[in-house]
């Protein structure tokens, strides 16, 4: 399995926009296990996101999509940047279901 742990800083005051457009788009992303979107409660711009794939090429792959493509387009003016990503290997956990036994 393939992880990401990202935390993005939205234009201010405009989180739930950002909220809103990436919710709007995680509807069928082939490959994705885990999609999660939360807002920092200890600040009002932040925003991290937790992602599981069966492997790094499906996030890749996703990327490219014509919906993913078209979100991030929106969305684009209402965020500030990126203040990092962290790659991980998950290998389980509650509500996440192994990739090697299905």
């Amino acid at each position: 399995m393939y992880g990401l742990i990202g935390k993005m800083r939205a234009a201010r005051g405009q989180r739930d926009a950002v909220i809103d457009l990436l919710r709007a788009s995680t509807g069928a992303l082939p490959g994705c296990l885990n999609y999660i979107i939360a807002r920092d409660p200890a600040d009002a711009d932040a925003i991290w996101v937790t992602e599981v794939w069966i492997d790094a090429e499906s996030h890749k792959a996703s990327l490219q999509l014509p919906e993913v493509q078209a979100t991030i387009a929106k969305a684009r003016p209402f965020i500030a940047g990126f203040e990092f990503q962290v790659e991980t290997h998950p290998v389980g956990g509650f509500g996440l279901v192994d990739a090697k036994t299905g």
